[in-house]
């Protein structure tokens, strides 16, 4: 996110930004896709799972036929293959539709996104959404996107100096969560990313006390440090490559390779 998005999400006026957000509805949201670049790969699945805590979970699934080969390396992971998204799946711009349409109808009510790594998740949507010629999740909003709420960045942030890695199997086990089931599924992922939310804030308490604006620039302050700091340690190894992007939730990735 950008400084000039960071100030247009602190000088607009959520009402339904309150803090007790933790008691009220929260979106999650995942991907799977064809690969880890958000200008080049495409969804494969998707899950945007509503949930009121200790009320109801409404979980809505997509598989999309992404229009390119799905690598043997991906359908490994997330088990579905080019042959199966073809025989199966949705169109890609009308799942995308459905997709950013659901997103967008929670985000204007305020009603926090809950992704695990959303820069990724986020970025590589509105790259998909702009390929396929349809408005972005910005240009939906005709705001930066927010709030969004993503457990690896509350994670790194509140517990900065903890060794390990923080993937999402990870943070299943550290905060203690049972029966997620197998994880690399979109709405497996999803429901095993807010019940490690719910652990989090229930271990740092003082998390469910901010409103979700100052949670939200929180997380980008806390990331751009993060992301600053990890590509100071590229450089002092030598290491190439682009590193970690600065910028979050959504990253002001180039246009989409078509």
């Amino acid at each position: 996110m950008t400084t000039r998005q960071e100030q247009r999400m602190g000088e607009q006026s959520y009402q339904a930004f309150t803090a007790g957000w933790a008691e009220g509805p929260l979106v999650g949201f995942d991907t799977e896709t064809t690969g880890v670049d958000v200008t080049r790969d495409r969804i494969v699945t998707a899950a945007v799972v509503l949930r009121v805590p200790g009320v109801s979970t409404h979980v809505r699934t997509w598989l999309v036929d992404p229009g390119v080969e799905i690598p043997a390396e991906a359908a490994a992971i997330h088990g579905v293959t080019t042959e199966h998204a073809r025989a199966h799946g949705q169109a890609p711009a009308e799942a995308l539709e459905e997709i950013a349409a659901e997103l967008a109808g929670h985000l204007r009510e305020g009603v926090p996104v809950v992704a695990y790594n959303a820069a990724f998740d986020l970025s590589l949507l509105d790259a998909e959404l702009a390929r396929h010629g349809l408005p972005t999740l910005p240009e939906r909003l005709g705001r930066a996107v927010g709030p969004v709420l993503d457990p690896l960045v509350l994670d790194r942030w509140l517990d900065r100096y903890r060794p390990g890695k923080r993937r999402l199997g990870d943070l299943v086990t550290h905060y203690g969560v049972q029966g997620t089931g197998d994880l690399h599924s979109a709405d497996v992922d999803v429901l095993a990313t807010l019940d490690v939310l719910d652990a989090l804030v229930r271990r740092h308490e003082d998390v469910a006390l901010m409103s979700l604006e100052q949670l939200h620039l929180a997380q980008v302050g806390a990331h751009r440090d993060w992301a600053t700091s990890f590509n100071d340690w590229r450089a002092r190894k030598g290491l190439e490559g682009p590193g970690a992007s600065t910028a979050w939730p959504v990253e002001p990735a180039p246009a989409p390779v078509f």
